[in-house]
């Protein structure tokens, strides 16, 4: 609010109001502006990798410092906007990530295979599977594999959704995760369907989690047969690649299956794993 003297505002007072009015009114035109569209249907790795520029928020006024983080609470990591699509370590190394769990049949087998392999790999987890099965994501941070948001409601719309709708769909899944975890980190955010935005990405990004994308999509998430997972999972798998898997959302029968025969041919093929970049 600006100060009066009198009963009648200041020439300094009016002014700026005027100028509070100006900037609330281009910041809207900006923001509307440089909304991304969906392009296209999943895999959509590719989705909103056009750099955007986020209006900066003006300045607090004399008097009111901006607050501080609670003296208990521990500041988010700084981390890149950029979707990331590789590993951290590059050359001969591939990223495993697997997407919509935890499920209580897929994801015990699924770490049970990891294990057996000695890969870890990322998980990317649906906010009320996560607040519903703690157990299953207490063990995956045990065994040492990452966590990563998937949204609450896996709504592949999300882009075409209010930077409101999309703020809920992404920090409502990471209370759930934080929750059920016990405070492990979330490196990543990843959209669903890769619907992300220039919103999504920041607001993932200001609360210390980084984009995450893909390169290698088998399609197991179609159930097309896990010979031709498979064959696509050889096809597309390059040095430093992310690639996507599912360990949750119905029946993964199939994905296991070509993950237990794609994991033992990633070694003989030469390739060590890693997390994607963070």
């Amino acid at each position: 609010m600006h100060s009066k003297r009198g009963s009648r505002p200041s020439v300094v007072a009016m002014a700026a109001a005027a100028g509070t009015v100006a900037v609330g009114l281009l910041t809207a035109f900006v923001q509307a502006s440089t909304q991304d569209s969906g392009a296209g249907a999943h895999p959509g790795w590719d989705r909103s990798l056009r750099a955007t520029r986020v209006p900066q928020q003006a300045a607090a006024p004399h008097g009111k410092p901006k607050a501080k983080p609670h003296s208990g609470a521990r500041a988010p990591r700084k981390v890149s906007r950029g979707i990331s699509h590789h590993t951290e370590k590059g050359g001969r190394t591939v990223a495993l990530t697997l997407d919509d769990g935890p499920h209580p049949e897929w994801t015990p087998k699924t770490l049970d295979l990891l294990r057996e392999y000695h890969v870890k790999a990322t998980f990317c987890l649906i906010g009320p599977n996560a607040e519903r099965y703690p157990k299953l994501v207490q063990r995956i941070v045990a065994e040492g594999h990452r966590l990563c948001d998937h949204s609450v409601d896996h709504d592949t719309g999300m882009d075409h959704e209010p930077v409101a709708y999309q703020e809920r769909q992404i920090l409502d899944a990471k209370k759930m995760i934080d929750k059920a975890s016990g405070g492990a980190p979330v490196y990543y955010y990843r959209a669903p369907g890769g619907a992300f935005t220039p919103d999504s990405r920041r607001i993932a990004a200001g609360h210390g989690m980084r984009p995450l994308g893909w390169i290698v999509d088998p399609g197991d998430w179609q159930r097309p047969g896990a010979d031709v997972i498979l064959r696509h999972a050889e096809e597309q798998t390059g040095d430093g690649a992310v690639i996507l898997f599912h360990d949750g959302g119905g029946d993964r029968s199939e994905s296991y299956e070509a993950l237990r025969q794609f994991l033992p041919w990633l070694k003989e093929q030469g390739y060590g794993f890693g997390f994607p970049k963070a």
